[in-house]
């Protein structure tokens, strides 16, 4: 598949529902444990989605579409939400939920076109990268965040499945 603006914001638009469901309404065990030492618990993961929405994407999107000369990113911080405020898992769905909803319309709002798509920034560590791989990468860490919330969850139970665990490829990961 290639990248289309408008197939990006149907996964991005969708993944405060799709938190919401995985995540409202359910045992503390779920959403607080992780895989191991040094992991991400579900809860960590949206207070990393939390603080991407507040500084990454359309931060860097900006920047790049800015008539700047300067258009290096500031460095992201991947472990900021390890020092953030004790909330609940509903205060920080609902925040993302609000960030998400407003940096999606904004992405509508530039009205990003081919030629904005070529414009590129400067990555502190990657170097030079253009909006289209900016946008895609956020479609993808999306994604991945939820693949991992997943498996992050499903090994709650590793130990729970027996001999079934031959057939579970996301207890292997």
């Amino acid at each position: 598949m290639t990248f289309e603006i408008d197939k990006s914001i149907e996964i991005l638009s969708r993944t405060p529902s799709i938190l919401e469901v995985m995540l409202l309404g359910i045992s503390a065990e779920w959403v607080k444990n992780n895989e191991g030492e040094n992991t991400w618990s579900p809860y960590d993961i949206v207070g990393h989605l939390i603080h991407g929405e507040k500084t990454d994407w359309i931060t860097r999107a900006k920047i790049i579409l800015s008539n700047s000369v300067d258009k290096t990113f500031e460095p992201f911080d991947r472990f900021a939400q390890m020092n953030e405020e004790e909330r609940t898992i509903e205060q920080l769905l609902e925040e993302f939920k609000e960030l998400r909803t407003s940096n999606v319309n904004e992405l509508k709002n530039l009205q990003v076109n081919e030629i904005d798509l070529a414009k590129e920034g400067i990555h502190p560590e990657l170097g030079a990268v253009n909006l289209k791989a900016l946008l895609g990468t956020w479609v993808v860490h999306d994604l991945g965040h939820i693949a991992q919330i997943s498996r992050v969850m499903a090994k709650q139970y590793k130990g729970e499945v027996g001999a079934w665990k031959e057939y579970l490829s996301i207890l292997k990961q």
